[in-house]
């Protein structure tokens, strides 16, 4: 039986126990999240030394952004594609286009300017010890993300009217997440007592056999890239259920991916953060050993041991498609995972609906009554 992944597991089980000392077999499993991750691609990369920088259309001095659906960098104003030139500019304070003051976060990487639009990307923080390995580029436009959303909610009888209303899914924001991916090897080592119970009936009498087992499992188990969101805005449960990335479309890094999208940098570094990380990989461990377990009435563990040890670790930048909804002075996240299209997010309640509803189900309940109060008298 094969166990939805949210990440690369390979494990070689090597199964001890039909009886002491026999082996009876070796059994592999390869749970893939949808594919191996892709070699790491190597860019070519010219340093600046501005602060910021903004692709500009080289035909019309318009902002060049990568689109997901054109799979290109476009221009949204000329329609050109692959049109774009780098500006540069001497300030993180000031928009690169129109000079009016950005308002960026402590950790952000790139950012929209909320006078003229534009999307500006601060090189020092995608450079030196902030350039990230690996980045998986937007496949979800947000005229899809919104799609996604309409139909995921459209059926909700109770959600407000505005809310997948076109003026609100405009907000909607793209943005890259800054992520520390872990590679593991590890060693599972189990030994235990099991039983395995049989019963039968001859003639007025019963009989119940019970057979012990000497059983031992040794996992061999390879974690390709365990993922663990390093930003503090972000809530890392969220995150979690943001999974499963399809790693075979990590590339390079290349700065032109995210103009377009608001990004961060990491919040956190990768040895803080490597706790997360291994808890994962002990769950999928102990599920891994759990599944080869099966087939025995009891069993009673005498030595348990997992050993691992880290490969390496990877930084990288991950989709996610944003829309805040607020209803009654009250803030409604939801998230897409902008390459698979994965929806979390809780709907809110409209208590116009709700009491609308209830009041047309309480006046037919009580025509209904009504109706059969008036059969029974006659």
């Amino acid at each position: 039986m094969r166990r939805k992944a949210k990440y690369v597991i390979v494990a070689y089980i090597f199964i001890i126990s039909d009886s002491p000392g026999v082996l009876n077999g070796q059994n592999l499993y390869t749970l893939l999240c949808a594919g191996r991750s892709s070699k790491h691609v190597s860019v070519k990369k010219q340093r600046r030394n501005g602060e910021k920088m903004i692709f500009k259309c080289r035909n019309c001095g318009g902002n060049v952004v990568y689109s997901p659906e054109k799979k290109s960098m476009y221009c949204p104003h000329c329609e050109g594609i692959e049109s774009q030139q780098k500006m540069e500019g001497t300030s993180e304070e000031t928009c690169a286009n129109c000079g009016a003051p950005l308002h960026a976060g402590t950790f952000s990487s790139s950012a929209r300017c909320e006078h003229c639009g534009n999307y500006i990307v601060f090189d020092k923080k995608v450079q030196g010890e902030y350039e990230p390995n690996l980045i998986l580029p937007f496949k979800i436009g947000k005229e899809g993300a919104k799609e996604i959303l309409k139909r995921e909610f459209k059926k909700r009888a109770f959600t407000p009217a505005s809310f997948l209303s076109e003026a609100t899914l405009d907000k909607m924001e793209g943005a890259y997440v800054p992520f520390w991916l872990y590679d593991y090897i590890a060693q599972y080592h189990y030994a235990g007592e099991g039983t395995k119970v049989r019963s039968w009936r001859s003639g007025d009498k019963e009989y119940t056999e019970t057979s012990y087992y000497r059983v031992i499992r040794e996992l061999n188990i390879d974690f390709d890239k365990i993922p663990v969101d390093a930003s503090i805005a972000m809530d890392d449960g969220i995150m979690d259920l943001m999974e499963p990335y399809e790693y075979k479309d990590l590339e390079g890094f290349q700065d032109k991916y995210i103009s377009g999208f608001l990004s961060e940098f990491f919040n956190e570094d990768a040895e803080k953060l490597e706790p997360r990380a291994k808890r994962k990989a002990q769950s999928d461990a102990e599920a891994l050993l759990q599944e080869s377990l099966s087939g025995y009435s009891t069993l009673r563990a005498q030595h348990k041991q997992l050993n691992m040890d880290r490969l390496g670790f990877f930084y990288a930048l991950l989709p996610v498609w944003v829309y805040t909804y607020s209803y009654r002075d009250q803030k409604f996240p939801f998230y897409v995972n902008g390459q698979t299209g994965k929806v979390i997010g809780k709907t809110p309640m409209s208590m116009q609906k709700l009491a609308g509803y209830s009041a047309t189900v309480f006046a037919i309940t009580f025509l209904i009554v009504n109706f059969l109060f008036m059969i029974c008298k006659l």
